[in-house]
């Protein structure tokens, strides 16, 4: 079956290349050389009918296969001629003379072989290894042509490179088997003849139309190298056997045994490093291809990441991950507007969270440019002036990379840091182009996730409303019947019938009142009172003597600590960072309050519990309706500022996840004219 395959192959591609060479003669062939192009496919039909015919071992056969060679690198030569202007000519011309040199001599050697007879069956592996030598140099010449003159070239010489490359690459796969094992495999002559076959489409492609363009997946060129690579390997540790076993004496198979198992470990842990993975995808699309970007398939993985479930992940780390997908960064960080510059936000395997982001300067210049900052260009002091003053020390004391900006509808939604991708290099004009579009589109994302918030947020206190109505009409029924009650007694107090009913609807009124005030009772601020002189030490023993017994509290007073406040409301206020602080606290945990007066009066609250992350204390815990302890209502916070803010005051936190939190509560000095008021 195998001789049927090499017939029936290497005629096909007799027959295919003998069509394409007559074609020649009414055909232009445009950029490529015409006449020497003509002659080497007349050859190389030659070669594949006499492989057919007559054999692959017949002297016709070794010097048609040297004829062959020989006019491909002469259709390479007469390409390479055209471009002068090749610093590496030179060097070129030497590889090609001496490709020709050894590839005479191994014609010369097959005339020997062929003279002398079964005697020169030495010969064997010398002229195999001339083969193999022979292939790896047009190989090189190969690769020298797709770097000098392919991309100026028209695309016929593109095919003619990849059929070149294919003819060589399985020329060199049988040399070297050949000299492995003392002889070329029917199996592998089989498959030569199926691949020259289905490279005489390819040259006639080049031939008919010039100007057509062959794009190649960049999937199938990764598998194609792996497979031509895992080949190559094989046969070189097949060599290496070989030699162990003629050199190795009595030792051979202990050292066999050892060569395998080590270089195969070496093999694994290289194959294994994403460093080795991210060189060879840069080599290969640098070498291989046009661009460095598959764009489709980079833009196509990129929003199936924006657009994962929300139970995968956050958004906020899939925006990070999208972008640092892009250019194989393998960590990277959100930061997002907070006041006039950007605050530290999500974070995609960034392992040390900055405790602070960049000031308004860094902010506005993202804002008002666009631009994306290459970090390594800041270190080394060859950036914009703007860009040198408003990056922070800490962004260049890191692994960064770059600093994507995400500009929506001419306002800054945010800005990625990028770490230092495993093969360092230089941000080109194709990174910032992918990068500022998945910025503008990751900053699109952002715009509309904050923009849904900002409608649930309204939809929940609309809906708060719609449930407060019901309230109020339920105090409405009351109020009436109290008002109906009252009225009655004017004129039936004496009646004991009708007291005993007044009492037991007043009963009932205050039933129905309890519940309603049971089920408002946490957001309870009763009524506003003018701010006034308070003392903050009594207000702070007087929440606390409500709240010993279900925690430990300590109190640490300064001397005549006074504010100016509603003494209503900022007891409210302590109350509800003293509950969130509790709640948070272990139960051996004491939960401290500080006092201080002078020119800024504050009450500090400090606890030791499991603490919030940035991100929750910037976007969630001065929201409503938004909590992190199960069935809380999220109001407690949001009320403790609004009061503190209707005081004059102020209610600041820093927070530490695991390491606990501190609420400090600002108020207004207190006038020294005015009387200290003494809390009862």
């Amino acid at each position: 079956m195998i001789a049927g395959v090499i017939l029936w192959g290497h005629a096909l591609a007799a027959l295919l290349f003998a069509g394409i060479a007559l074609s020649l003669l009414r055909e232009r062939a445009p950029g490529l050389p015409r006449r020497t192009l003509m002659i080497a496919l007349g050859v190389t039909a030659l070669w594949a009918l006499a492989v057919a015919g007559i054999g692959g071992g017949e002297l016709v056969t070794r010097l048609a296969e040297s004829g062959r060679d020989l006019a491909w690198l002469a259709v390479m030569f007469a390409l390479v001629r055209r471009d002068p202007a090749d610093a590496r000519r030179r060097a070129v011309l030497l590889i090609y003379g001496a490709v020709v040199l050894v590839l005479l001599a191994g014609s010369a050697l097959a005339v020997a072989q062929g003279a002398i007879g079964p005697a020169a069956a030495d010969l064997v592996s010398v002229r195999a290894l001339l083969r193999a030598m022979v292939a790896i140099g047009a190989l090189m010449l190969v690769q020298h042509l797709h770097s000098a003159v392919v991309p100026r070239a028209r695309s016929g010489v593109r095919l003619v490179v990849i059929a070149l490359a294919a003819m060589w690459g399985v020329d060199l796969i049988v040399a070297a088997t050949a000299y492995a094992s003392g002889g070329a495999p029917q199996s592998l002559v089989a498959a030569r003849g199926i691949v020259m076959a289905l490279t005489a489409p390819i040259l006639a492609v080049a031939v008919q139309r010039g100007d057509w363009t062959l794009h190649v997946s960049r999937t199938l060129a990764w598998q194609t190298l792996s497979f031509a690579a895992t080949i190559l390997y094989g046969i070189a540790m097949l060599l290496a056997i070989g030699a162990i076993a003629t050199l190795g004496g009595g030792h051979a198979r202990l050292l066999q045994t050892a060569f395998v198992c080590g270089t195969t470990a070496a093999g694994l842990t290289l194959l294994s490093s994403p460093r080795v993975k991210a060189w060879v995808k840069v080599k290969l699309a640098k070498h291989l291809f046009a661009h460095r970007y598959d764009y489709r398939a980079e833009w196509v993985r990129f929003t199936d990441t924006l657009g994962q479930p929300d139970g995968a992940a956050p958004l906020a780390e899939r925006v990070v991950k999208a972008v640092a997908d892009l250019t194989d960064s393998p960590a990277g960080l959100l930061l997002v507007p907070e006041g006039a510059g950007l605050g530290v936000g999500a974070g995609w395997r960034w392992e040390r969270m900055p405790s602070q982001g960049s000031d308004e300067a860094l902010a506005g210049y993202l804002a008002t440019s666009g631009r994306i900052v290459e970090l390594d260009v800041v270190r080394g002091g060859g950036a914009d002036p703007a860009v040198l003053a408003s990056v922070p020390a800490w962004m260049l004391a890191t692994d960064a990379w770059a600093l994507v900006p995400l500009v929506h509808l001419g306002k800054l939604a945010g800005a990625i840091l990028l770490a230092r991708p495993p093969v360092d290099r230089a941000l080109d004009w194709e990174d910032f182009d992918l990068l500022r579009i998945a910025g503008r589109q990751v900053a699109s994302y952002l715009a509309e996730a904050r923009a849904q918030e900002a409608l649930a947020e309204a939809e929940r206190f609309d809906e708060f409303n719609r449930r407060f109505a019901y309230i109020l009409h339920d105090i409405k029924n009351l109020v009436s019947q109290l008002t109906l009650t009252a009225r009655n007694a004017e004129r039936h107090a004496e009646n004991p019938a009708f007291r005993a009913d007044m009492i037991a609807t007043l009963k009932d009124s205050a039933g129905r009142m309890n519940d309603l005030l049971a089920r408002l009772s946490q957001h309870h601020s009763g009524r506003a009172e003018e701010p006034r002189v308070v003392d903050l030490a009594d207000i702070a023993e007087r929440v606390i003597r409500q709240r010993r017994r279900q925690h430990p509290i300590t109190l640490a007073c300064a001397p005549h600590a006074v504010a100016l406040a509603d003494p209503a409301r900022l007891e409210q206020v302590l109350a509800h960072l003293l509950q969130n602080a509790i709640e948070a606290s272990g139960a051996d945990q004491p939960v401290e309050i500080s006092v201080t007066g002078g020119e800024h009066p504050a009450l500090t609250i400090t606890d030791g519990g499991c603490g919030m992350s940035p991100a929750f204390v910037r976007d969630h815990l001065f929201k409503p309706f938004v909590s992190s302890k199960p069935g809380g209502f999220g109001i407690g916070a949001f009320e403790a500022r609004q009061l503190a803010e209707a005081m004059g005051g102020s209610v600041s936190v820093t927070s530490r996840e695991g390491a606990g939190t501190r609420f400090v509560v600002t108020l207004a000095p207190a006038p020294q004219i005015l009387p200290v008021e003494q809390a009862a």
